[in-house]
């Protein structure tokens, strides 16, 4: 079952999709895993890739809410406040909805970040405590800080290609440290990352993988999103084996 859902951060109202599957619900209730997606993106994500990984999981057993962070796609706000903290913010609230779901297992709670949405997911695991988490194309403060127009932190608003970005996500971004975030997390972590991605290289991931002890899978020949059809299938084979593990 596909059905819209909803929650507030800050009095704004964020939208998504929450998948369950078509199964009897387990006694504790369905894992689930909370899809964060990445710069500019949306709870689609480039080519459906969030889709039709959740209908995925959904045949697996395995339930997912994939939603907008403020400013982005649906959701109220406007994109020339987001800050990585404000989605941090919104990724909080997303799991804590999903965990008051009476369809879903409360302990059994992941979460999948992609690009931008990796580092997010890094920064918000040690209160989140998610069940596992996984990083897809992770980004970090240094790549996202090449997309400064001429290297220089606008006056105001930049225009990214029509998109408003701020001058505070900017600014923001040097006091991050995604990575040291992620050694606080205890729960089990595993990195996939396309190994011809030239918008987050791989080396990053392989810095996320590091720091946490954790797996990392390598998609040969893969671009930043995953972009080829046979590409996505081993995508979502290894996600789904990952997330999956446990049941």
């Amino acid at each position: 079952m596909e059905t819209w859902a909803s929650f507030r951060v800050g009095g704004q109202r964020l939208h998504g999709m929450l998948h369950l599957p078509d199964i009897p619900r387990p006694a504790a209730g369905f894992p689930a895993v909370v899809m964060l997606h990445g710069f500019t993106g949306h709870r689609s994500e480039s080519h459906r890739l969030f889709v039709l990984l959740s209908r995925y999981l959904m045949r697996l057993g395995m339930a997912s809410l994939r939603f907008d962070f403020r400013g982005s796609g649906d959701s109220e706000g406007d994109f020339s406040e987001m800050t990585v903290s404000r989605e941090v913010e919104d990724a909080l609230e997303a799991v804590a909805y999903v965990r008051d779901l009476p369809e879903i297992d409360a302990a059994r709670v992941a979460v999948l970040g992609f690009s931008l949405g990796g580092m997010v997911a890094a920064l918000a695991a040690e209160r989140a405590r998610p069940e596992r988490l996984a990083l897809c194309a992770p980004a970090t403060p240094e790549v996202m800080l090449r997309t400064l127009p001429f290297g220089q932190v606008p006056a105001g608003i930049a225009d990214r290609g029509g998109w408003p970005v701020g001058r505070e996500f900017y600014l923001e971004l040097p006091r991050l440290d995604p990575v040291a975030a992620l050694q606080r997390y205890r729960g089990p972590v595993r990195v996939f990352h396309g190994d011809a991605d030239t918008s987050v290289p791989l080396e990053a991931g392989v810095r996320y993988a590091r720091a946490a002890g954790a797996e990392l899978i390598a998609f040969p020949g893969a671009g930043h999103t995953f972009d080829s059809l046979r590409a996505v299938e081993d995508f979502q084979r290894e996600v789904a084996r990952f997330l999956t593990m446990s049941l």
